[in-house]
């Protein structure tokens, strides 16, 4: 009984803080008799059986509460944001993008604080697929703002960033898999910001060699002067890697049933393409000033010694002299939000919200990430709750 004071205490001191934007009492009230409902045990995470199992549940409280009242969950989010990476203290940004159905435009983009040892959404976004920016009764329906229209998940994602950068200052490593990495403007964007990032990539993106070197044309006396272009065709990714390529086993983690081990690779490429050929050009002042050198990644492969040929690919702007277990341990670091995705789903109620709002599945996945950091913050320093 008293670890259970304790707690109900150590949750009323974290609501007070993270829900201080909240303008009335009864509203973070609400707030915390939310959260205690996702956390508690019970398969069922949607309102009404949660107000079933809560001595001061309102099923007709919680539903307004969600779905109506207009309470703002930016400051909520920064808030805990702030909290979380204070405590925590991120190696990486994992940048992530599953949740809900699509059919009910439930399919969310989210940035997640992550370390070896804990997780944590920091900020999300509810994608809005082109058939719904241009459909006015489901958009009326849905409560979509009309400022709302449909932007890409890599636009959306960055916008995320942005965000969080302008509330927490740094940024650590950037992390996503090849449903990011596989847009070479996503990258280009997050370098000209002066982000890290490590990202999954396909083989079929095309490079060329390191020492791969542009020449230029001689001028044949007509039309626009030549400009430098390089001798050979870019290939896929896949092609580059040579039977010279130097593997190394790396150890990047302990799993339930031993140490997670697979052999790696570093190499040097030039990522090349329409988008990657525009953006060297753009920032050389235009085609005719540019020298016609595509810029140098690090191109990081994973090939299991059972394979017989790699499996898996990562693109980096950090240098090549980067330790490779360092490298390896930022690209695997995914793994923390897929398995934290399991409490968060099926433990917090995620996808449980039964609301077709906009402004409902806002603030119910900012509750879902208020619970989600109060129990990491359980786990990770039980002080932490103490002081906001």
């Amino acid at each position: 009984m008293r670890e259970v004071n304790r707690l109900r205490a150590g949750l009323g001191l974290f609501v007070e803080d993270v829900f201080a934007s909240v303008p009335r009492k009864d509203q973070r009230a609400k707030g915390e008799c939310y959260l205690r409902g996702l956390m508690l045990d019970g398969r069922r995470k949607s309102i009404q059986p949660m107000a079933k199992r809560l001595p001061d549940g309102n099923m007709q409280a919680l539903q307004q509460f969600v779905n109506q009242s207009p309470w703002p969950w930016a400051p909520v989010r920064r808030r805990i944001a702030e909290r979380l990476v204070r405590v925590v203290k991120p190696e990486v940004w994992v940048i992530d993008g599953a949740l809900g159905k699509r059919a009910n435009c439930q399919v969310a983009v989210s940035v997640h604080a992550a370390t070896d040892t804990a997780s944590c959404p920091l900020e999300w976004e509810l994608f809005l697929p082109e058939e719904w920016a241009h459909d006015l009764l489901r958009r009326t329906a849905a409560g979509v703002p009309e400022e709302v229209g449909h932007v890409t998940k890599p636009r959306l994602a960055l916008g995320l960033l942005e965000r969080l950068a302008g509330w927490l200052g740094s940024v650590p490593v950037l992390v996503a898999d090849a449903g990011y990495g596989r847009s070479v403007s996503f990258r280009l964007a997050l370098e000209e910001r002066g982000w890290s990032y490590v990202m999954a990539v396909e083989p079929k993106e095309i490079a060329r060699p390191a020492d791969a070197v542009p020449y230029l044309p001689p001028y044949q006396g007509l039309g626009p002067p030549t400009l430098p272009r390089y001798r050979e065709p870019a290939r896929p990714l896949h092609q580059l890697v040579g039977a010279d390529a130097c593997f190394e086993a790396v150890t990047w983690r302990q799993g339930s049933k031993g140490s997670m081990t697979s052999r790696f690779a570093v190499l040097q490429v030039r990522p090349s393409g329409k988008e990657a050929t525009r953006t060297a050009q753009e920032q050389a002042g235009g085609r005719s000033r540019w020298d016609g050198v595509l810029p140098l990644r690090t191109l990081l492969v994973e090939q299991p010694e059972e394979a017989d040929e790699p499996t898996n690919y990562w693109m980096s702007n950090l240098p090549a002299t980067t330790p490779i277990a360092d490298l390896v341990r930022f690209a695997k670091m995914r793994w923390r939000v897929e398995h934290d995705y399991r409490e968060l789903k099926h433990g917090l109620g995620l996808d449980h919200f039964e609301g077709r709002t906009w402004r409902g599945w806002h603030h119910h996945v900012t509750l879902v990430t208020a619970a989600q950091a109060f129990l990491t913050l359980r786990r990770y320093d039980p002080k932490a709750l103490t002081t906001a």
